[in-house]
């Protein structure tokens, strides 16, 4: 852990075994911390934000710091991407894509910590003058999942730091290597001790301590909804501020107007990109009845061909899960559709050929002939299962979509773009394309409606989540208010 500007092991000498999920080898041992780490990291970032250079920088100073940041990142991608691969299991191509996109929100928020942050008012009273102005929040903890270990720190992190909070990120305890590393780097950068810490540890200690602690200003979550509500139960003690990014059980829809080849493959990439582990995964694909007898036999044909295997072969295509229990959990889904009568299309089993028995492989699965009501529909499965949903028209869609208690992404694919248009505003979701799915970018709001969350991530909406905003009044011709007749009396002369 990185507490204090130094290097320690957990306060009572507890340590975590960490595992290629390719091969369930063990890769690294970390320390693993628990509640009176938490305390003394946040009695670190507390003494560095009220009395610390980082929040009394000027922008310009920071951003500088994020600015090396990013390029330390860019000096050690390769390094990073075959870390994050090892640790996670995701293909090594995607673990590049992961490395660029976390520099780059490094760099956007540098940019973005100088900008315009205030406002001027003209009021009524013409002796006042009024303006309002942004402030960092305080001390942060940043909670982040075992998906995107890399890229999340890097949402949690860059905007925080811009703000001039003290940030406390806690990883996943399945995936700290790449925090481990990133935070080398930020020592190597130079940042004032407190202004980041890493604090390693399971989520019902270290995590929950972040998030009780009255010292502790805000906490940023991404992760999976029953976490969520217990973070908003633990934080209600001071009332912290909360930024929380979900669960998901997206919806991919395609009408018979589409282009059946660019919205096939974007249906695999939806469902299975990053082994279907990701919170904005399309796992409901919305096919129009006309074209489910062509379309779905192609592309269960497609899926059965997937490249599965070990992310650090340059040909894989998809990788294992990241966890033995994680795994089981997700064959349990699959039992579970297979049980309540869903057609199973491919997939549906491990992998166990050769090399992947030593793994957490499940091959690429696809549900058809579904009911609302079935788990593998209502339920988030976290892994590389899509479950088919026929749809009539536009307006059965729509219905169709809706139809969960999350909103956190969805796409539409199809030729008719006002069509398109009409489907995406009646979406309840945070996040949509149009005959696209999963490109994202450090610009844009990342988030969604319903049970998938509160607030926002990344642009500007990402920073206002960690900033106070203040209003200022000053009086430009002082004078006695004649409120109170008692103080009407003129003050006696000192001579």
């Amino acid at each position: 852990m990185f507490i204090g500007g130094a290097w320690t092991g957990a306060a009572d000498g507890r340590t975590r075994d960490i595992h290629n999920p390719s091969t369930n080898e063990r890769i690294a041992t970390a320390a693993d911390g628990s509640a009176r780490d938490a305390e003394k990291a946040i009695a670190f970032a507390r003494s560095a934000f009220d009395s610390g250079p980082w929040p009394r920088m000027r922008a310009q100073e920071r951003a500088a710091f994020l600015l090396k940041i990013a390029d330390l990142i860019d000096t050690h991608a390769a390094e990073l991407a075959t870390t994050e691969t090892r640790n996670n299991g995701k293909p090594l191509r995607e673990a590049r894509y992961d490395v660029a996109d976390a520099a780059n929100c490094f760099r956007y928020y540098a940019g973005l910590a100088s900008k315009p942050l205030g406002q001027t008012f003209e009021v009524p009273d013409p002796a006042m003058q009024t303006m309002v102005v942004r402030e960092p929040i305080g001390v942060c903890g940043q909670i982040i999942p075992w998906n995107y270990p890399l890229l999340m720190a890097a949402w949690k992190l860059a905007p925080g730091l811009a703000a001039g909070n003290c940030c406390i990120l806690k990883p996943a305890e399945a995936t700290p290597l790449t925090a481990v590393r990133l935070f080398e780097l930020i020592a190597e950068a130079g940042l004032p001790a407190g202004a980041a810490q890493l604090l390693l540890g399971p989520g019902p200690e270290a995590g929950h301590a972040l998030a009780a602690s009255p010292l502790v200003d805000k906490i940023a979550f991404t992760g999976g909804t029953v976490t969520g509500r217990a973070i908003i139960a633990a934080a209600t003690g001071n009332l912290k501020k909360i930024t929380l990014e979900l669960g998901g059980k997206s919806p991919c829809i395609v009408f018979a107007d589409a282009d059946q080849d660019i919205a096939l493959e974007f249906a695999m990439f939806a469902a299975f990109a990053g082994q279907g582990e990701v919170c904005s995964a399309g796992s409901r694909l919305l096919v129009e009845k006309k074209i489910a007898s062509r379309f779905l036999p192609r592309l269960a044909e497609a899926t059965a061909k997937i490249a599965v295997g070990d992310g650090l072969d340059e040909l894989t295509e998809m990788g294992p899960l990241i966890t033995p229990q994680h795994m089981e959990r997700v064959l349990g889904y699959i039992a579970a559709g297979k049980a309540e009568g869903a057609e199973l299309l491919c997939g549906g089993h491990r992998l166990t050929e050769g090399a992947l028995a030593r793994g957490n492989f499940v091959a690429p699965t696809i549900f058809a002939s579904t009911r609302p009501e079935m788990r593998i529909i209502r339920e988030e499965i976290f892994g590389p299962v899509l479950s088919v949903q026929l749809f009539e028209d536009e307006a059965d869609a729509i219905r169709i979509a809706n139809d969960t208690p999350y909103g956190l992404a969805g796409g539409v694919f199809t030729g008719d773009g006002a069509k398109g248009l009409r489907v995406l505003r009646a979406l309840r979701a945070g996040i949509t394309w149009l005959n696209s799915y999963h490109p994202t970018f450090n610009e844009a709001p990342w988030g969604g409606y319903k049970q998938s969350g509160w607030g926002r991530e990344l642009g500007t909406w990402g920073l206002d989540e960690y900033l106070e905003t203040k209003q200022i009044n000053i009086n430009l011709a002082p004078a006695k208010p004649g409120w109170f007749r008692s103080a009407g009396q003129p003050a006696a002369s000192d001579s």
